[in-house]
């Protein structure tokens, strides 16, 4: 296994994984680069060419602030998304940039970030070309980066072996499928997320892993309430009004009422909540991106509040257990929008958090795995189609939609013994063929589907 928890769960700001984190750090680990071989002090200018995906919806996405952002040293999970646009505006009123925050060239964002609508690079669509020039325009390096879905970024060295470096650290219990994951709880008479802790365990302490979920824990619910406390529109243009202060004002007042609101306007309201936040470019966790940011958060929410005796470490236990099925997306299929759709970004995040809230409640590994197919088979084909490049219509909505589903999925498992026909490891496969055969207008690149249809309405 070479995908820890902390490779899916990890904080950034908005509006998207794929298109504004995986962006900022392959910005930074070009001018890293730079420095390592030497060539950052002589460097005069710096050209970044975004491709595929990124060409075509990295205006609404917030890839080129991004990429400035990197290019000035900042990483996804430190940047304060206060601070940020400021600084990038700076950077454009002043056409200069301090380069790993203290070589100062010229730059201007509108001519040195190139964004091609129609081209792309072989290996993904999300495709990236950054090159830095001396003082008489020679070329000192240039290097392609790639960002294939949840942050996560290979350089053009691993597009070659199609993956990054692998971490060799041997763990104890290894699963790169359902199956396997399932034969691991047998023999070890330990639950999902008991398997994965396990694994983690070989790289960090388990205080450190504790910890480091309930951070995780934290910034997700940081998000929920700096989204149901914040109103207005959203920035991009469509002018969508922010939903969550208002509903969540509606619920409260309604708590006194006979048997009070129905849970699942509760889950409804933390989706909407955290994607709004993400969708203003605010700090957000990829849960596992960030278009699908508001699903394992809502249900993790909806567990805290509903369940009884739910505590720290049951949501340690939930966030390991969403973490071992989300491995088996990244490892099996994808969870790119750009690569397959918003089926492999909310597809996903639904399987994760019905397979987590599944063991949660008590159900057995089976049950598990049955949650996690349920929430991945009734979002097969899911399109991605985000309206004017943004991650907003209908990204927003269909979080809280998929929320729903996955404690639906979750519920429906429990009530059987773990045997149904389909099995995990199937709807994960179908997953990545029906991105293969979906058309590359219906993959983030906001040229089909509700992308174009909305302009009638």
């Amino acid at each position: 296994m070479t995908i820890s928890v902390f490779d899916l769960f990890k904080v950034g700001i908005g509006p998207s994984s794929s298109h504004t984190v995986g962006p900022m750090k392959a910005a930074r680990l070009f001018v890293s680069r730079l420095a390592e071989n030497g060539a950052l002090p002589g460097t005069a200018a710096v050209r970044c060419e975004l491709f595929g995906s990124l060409g075509a919806t990295g205006r609404g996405h917030g890839s080129v602030g991004a990429v400035v952002l990197g290019l000035m040293g900042e990483q996804p999970h430190l940047v304060d998304p206060v601070a940020a646009e400021p600084a990038v505006r700076t950077v454009r009123e002043e056409g200069r940039i301090p380069l790993a925050g203290h070589h100062e060239i010229a730059f201007d964002p509108g001519e040195d970030i190139v964004l091609h609508r129609n081209k792309r690079l072989d290996f993904h669509s999300n495709g990236m070309a950054l090159a830095a020039f001396g003082p008489g325009g020679e070329r000192l390096d240039r290097c392609e980066y790639y960002s294939v879905g949840g942050g996560f970024v290979l350089d053009q060295d691993d597009a070659v072996r199609s993956a990054p470096v692998e971490d060799g650290t041997p763990v104890p219990c290894p699963f790169t499928t359902g199956d396997e994951l399932l034969a691991r709880t047998r023999e070890s008479a330990l639950p999902v997320s008991g398997v994965m802790l396990a694994n983690e365990r070989a790289r960090r302490s388990e205080h450190e892993i504790r910890d480091g979920l309930l951070r995780i824990r934290s910034v997700m619910r940081e998000c929920v309430d700096n989204g149901t406390s914040t109103g207005g529109s959203l920035p991009g243009g469509l002018e969508v009004r922010r939903r969550a202060r208002e509903l969540r004002t509606r619920l409260e007042a309604d708590q006194d009422a006979a048997g009070g609101p129905d849970p699942m306007e509760w889950v409804t309201l933390y989706a909407l909540a955290v994607n709004e936040e993400n969708a203003a470019g605010g700090r957000v966790v990829t849960a596992p991106t960030n278009g699908a940011a508001g699903i394992v958060p809502a249900v993790l929410h909806y567990a805290d509040k509903f369940l009884p005796g739910f505590d720290d470490d049951a949501a340690v236990r939930f966030l390991l257990t969403a973490g071992a099925i989300g491995l088996l997306f990244k490892e099996n299929a994808s969870i790119s929008g750009a690569e397959v759709g918003c089926q492999g970004e909310v597809g996903s995040a639904c399987s994760m958090a019905a397979g987590a809230l599944a063991e949660a409640i008590g159900g057995t590994p089976e049950q598990v795995e049955n949650a996690a197919e349920i929430g991945i088979e009734h979002n097969l084909g899911l399109t991605c189609d985000p309206v004017g490049g943004l991650v907003q219509i209908p990204c927003i909505e269909r979080n809280a939609v998929a929320s729903v589903k996955a404690v639906t999925a979750a519920r429906m498992a429990l009530r059987g013994d773990g045997r149904h026909h389909v099995s995990l490891d199937k709807a994960v496969k179908t997953m990545r063929e029906t991105g293969a055969d979906m058309k590359d207008k219906y993959k983030e690149t906001a040229r089909g589907g509700l992308a174009l249809n909305i302009v009638e309405c």
